[in-house]
């Protein structure tokens, strides 16, 4: 039988006084919380898109095109 997974992106929220710990329980609270849906949790990957800019009104308000990154948690069952 063939692997189901699961992606899911994964930001941490924490405040000014907090640190890697917070990021780190929220990630844990993520995993934590799908494995007692049956999901095994694989890795964390880092995604890059690009995003293409914009040439506004002749050429007013033209934005650069960038590229971002974003953190995915996989998951397989």
């Amino acid at each position: 039988m063939a692997s189901e997974y699961k992606v899911l992106p994964f930001i941490a929220s924490i405040g000014t006084q907090e640190g890697s710990q917070q990021a780190a329980a929220q990630l844990e609270g993520l995993i934590q919380s799908h494995a007692q849906a049956g999901w095994e949790y694989v890795r964390l990957e880092s995604v890059e898109t690009f995003v293409a800019g914009t040439p506004g009104c002749f050429g007013l308000g033209a934005t650069p095109a960038t590229v971002r990154s974003y953190s995915m948690v996989v998951f397989r069952k």
